[in-house]
């Protein structure tokens, strides 16, 4: 396509020792933490053990004081002390070996399962008191230091009270038995309820017969019907092929589909008999389509009442091109009617391609800077205060093409719940290099705006027509594969799938101020115009520079004594202005400036012989300030032709007989209507009406079939052919662009896959490898 220019990077070795250095920064934390865990984890043991050995202590000073009491009554008391200390003694024994601590911690690592099992002591204590029959009762006697084992014979209905720890120590037991069973059948309950979620269980499903060969035949012509009119198939056979397929076994298998309350439904001719089969047989299995290889849609649902814009362009202000300019008031007047929510995302550009693109040595050291500049240009053109959102996502400038490139993902600079509808305003440009979510997967309606006429200025290029062949293509594929309605300015554009023409673009109303100015003057009898013709533009070849020049010099007799002024700044204005001089041509060279700078209002006759042009914004705002306005006989200028200060020409000759006729004559002011369309205001209405965003935006969330409120939609089903073949598209663009070897071939900017370093720190990012990391795997 265009050739790459190159661009400096970090060194690899300093990538590597960062990353290692962050790999041994991440190891020695976990280690850390893992130490902190061990030694909090033998505290606690030696805490426990001290408190057992005290209780052990108690127990066995309480069974000596027992023992060197005077003998009472009580031979089954001594017996139990007497067979319950020995194992008291071990157990004891065991727990107070200094080595007891270690052991248990290397036998719990990391990884193991930690687990406390003191079933032995209470099978030791319970099969004690189980034989001998008795409990233990530990009191004290007022006035006693003396410590004493009560007997009582067990006997059906009598109670008695345990001794303290031990009956602590069976509840504690039973309650932790009690929850561990709670916990685990909590857990197989959300197994089988996570389960469930992905397959439900079928309802009926013996009762709903499978879909046979000719129906999977009918399904397969439905759907393939687009391809089969390019084959010259009509419609009305591949419905007769239906019919036949299913005309056999229709009735009975309509009605074992369907329920009693389902074959309601058979009443309503909106349902195709096929389509609510098939959704039947779905429906008895248990599966709900939800998107699947080709499509993954995300039903984005708001919080609010109003919907959410995106409008995402290529450029940015202070550069003063019209994909800058266009989408800020496109932004402006969608968010003046207050009915959904907008937002503006443009490229953020790093300092050093901020001093390649921005004029007069603009530059902005952070977002805000430039976002406050942004809304202050806007607010002294409009009149108002616009309620919109800035965002900025990563770009940067490609030297070559003359435009901004997105470097990484586009769409991760859109919060989901704000991912509702999105306006690309030169959709092929900002998905050449697109790597990442498909646009229609994340939004839920997804508009593009044509501006530019790539395919002209690549014809003019070295190679310019196998390039343009390859553009040209890829131009159908990005914008097929992405949006769901694209609008293009003009005729002058490449005709591109599920589009429309039509202009969708005003002009700043300060314009048209200008030119209600210059009426009210003209009434007054006053001069309007005291100047004569000028031409302004950005100075590039590809900008009409080259028509006029050759206009200029085969009619130089023709015109003498007319003298053309000449406003632009640009890579070619050296070469332009020496072509002009070398010719003797009546043109005189100024740098460029705002068209609504005063100085220009006195201005009569503005000539653009551009051919390259989309739709030129300056043209509309001559005609909306009053002016004459010659212009070629292109597509590019059909809205204007019914403006009567339009004169457009054919040929050189007719240019000549145009020029003089508008020095000699005076235009005719604009009535109402004409200012009117050229407004903003008539821009957006046709905006929402071509794009059928008014359609969408009001459309109704839920539609309910019955009374009982069953859906039956025929998307549900599965996807059409023609939604396979784009979400085909969209994974080979995604495949494609994710290859840097691929990338370069083809133009690309180097590390445009993901944005650079300076872009995380100018937008406060997380670096690429933190959000998108490579395991390796």
């Amino acid at each position: 396509m265009i050739d790459v220019g190159a661009e400096s990077g970090a060194p690899g070795a300093g990538t590597a020792e960062k990353a290692l250095s962050f790999i041994s920064r991440g190891w020695r934390e976990v280690r850390d933490s893992a130490g902190a865990d061990l030694r909090l984890m033998r505290a606690r043991a030696s805490s426990f053990k001290s408190l057992a050995d005290r209780e052990f202590e108690n127990l066995l000073s309480s069974s000596a004081a027992v023992l060197s009491t005077p003998p009472r009554p009580s031979p089954p008391e001594l017996e139990f002390v007497k067979r319950i200390q020995p194992k008291l003694s071990e157990i004891r024994r065991a727990y107070s070996s200094p080595n007891f601590s270690r052991r248990v911690l290397e036998k719990w690592g990391p990884k193991a399962t930690i687990r406390i099992d003191l079933s032995a002591i209470r099978n030791a204590i319970v099969s004690e008191v189980d034989e001998v029959g008795a409990v233990l009762d530990v009191g004290k006697v007022k006035g006693q230091s003396w410590r004493r084992v009560r007997w009582k014979g067990v006997e059906e209905g009598e109670q008695g009270r345990e001794w303290e720890p031990i009956r602590i120590l069976k509840t504690g037991l039973k309650e932790l038995e009690r929850k561990s069973q709670s916990t685990s059948n909590e857990l197989v309950e959300k197994l089988k309820l996570s389960l469930g979620s992905f397959v439900k269980e079928p309802q009926e499903s013996k009762e709903v017969p499978p879909l046979d060969l000719p129906e999977l035949l009918a399904y397969f012509v439905k759907q393939s019907g687009p391809f089969f009119n390019q084959l010259g198939i009509r419609q009305d056979i591949c419905d007769k092929i239906m019919e036949a397929l299913c005309s056999r076994r229709k009735d009975q298998l309509m009605y074992q589909s369907l329920s009693a309350k389902d074959a309601s439904l058979l009443g309503n001719e909106n349902i195709d008999e096929l389509d609510l089969r098939i959704a039947s047989v779905l429906e008895s299995t248990g599966h709900h389509y939800e998107g699947g290889f080709w499509t993954d849609h995300v039903n984005h649902e708001t919080t609010d009442q109003k919907r959410h814009v995106a409008i995402v362009t290529t450029a940015s202000l202070p550069w003063m091109t019209g994909t800058a300019v266009n989408p800020l008031f496109r932004a402006a007047y969608l968010a003046k009617s207050a009915k959904q929510d907008v937002t503006l995302v443009v490229p953020w550009l790093c300092k050093s391609d901020q001093e390649l693109v921005y004029p007069n040595n603009l530059s902005f050291s952070s977002p805000e800077e430039q976002e406050a500049y942004i809304r202050n240009w806007l607010e002294e053109r409009i009149g108002f205060k616009a309620d919109f959102k800035i965002s900025f996502y990563p770009g940067k400038f490609s030297k070559e093409r003359r435009s901004i490139i997105p470097a990484g993902d586009t769409t991760q600079f859109i919060p989901s719940k704000e991912a509702d509808i999105a306006i690309l305003e030169e959709p092929e440009h900002l998905n050449w290099y697109h790597h990442g979510k498909r646009w229609t997967d994340k939004f839920n309606y997804v508009v593009g705006v044509v501006h530019t006429n790539y395919l002209e200025y690549i014809k003019r290029e070295k190679n310019g027509a196998i390039q343009a062949f390859f553009v040209k293509h890829i131009n159908n594929w990005v914008t097929r594969a992405y949006c769901h309605k694209v609008l293009r300015l003009s005729g002058a554009t490449q005709d591109l799938p599920k589009s429309v023409i039509c202009n969708v673009h005003g002009v700043n109303p300060k314009f048209l101020k200008v030119g209600e100015k210059i009426a009210a003057e003209r009434d007054q009898g006053h001069q309007a115009f005291s100047k004569g013709a000028y031409f302004l533009g950005k100075m590039v070849w590809a900008k009409g520079y080259r028509e006029l020049i050759d206009l200029l010099a085969k009619h130089k007799n023709d015109l003498e004594g007319f003298n053309l002024d000449v406003y632009g700044n640009g890579e070619d204005s050296h070469e332009v202005q020496s072509a002009a001089r070398k010719l003797d041509l009546n043109l005189t060279f100024f740098k460029g400036r705002d068209h609504a700078d005063d100085s220009l209002h006195g201005y009569k006759v503005f000539i653009n012989p551009s051919v390259s042009d989309v739709l030129c914004t300056a043209t509309a705002e001559a005609l909306a300030m009053g002016k004459f306005v010659i212009c070629a006989d292109h597509p590019s200028n059909d809205f204007f032709r019914a403006f009567p200060n339009c004169l457009t020409y054919k040929t050189s000759e007719d240019f000549v007989a145009k020029v003089k006729e508008a020095m000699e004559n005076e235009p005719q002011p604009l009535t109402p209507e004409q200012r009117y369309n050229l407004s903003w205001e008539a821009a957006t209405q046709r905006f929402m009406e071509y794009s059928e965003l008014d359609k969408v935006l009001n459309k109704q969330e839920s539609t309910s079939v019955n009374a009982d409120n069953l859906k039956i939609n025929k998307s549900i089903s599965m996807p059409t052919l023609s939604a396979a073949v784009d979400g085909g598209l969209a994974f080979a663009h995604y495949c494609l662009t994710g290859n840097e070897i691929l990338r370069l071939s083809t133009g690309a900017i180097p590390g445009t896959r993901n944005y650079s370093k300076q872009h995380c720190m100018d937008l406060h990012l997380l670096p690429p490898q933190v959000q998108n990391p490579v395991y390796g795997w």
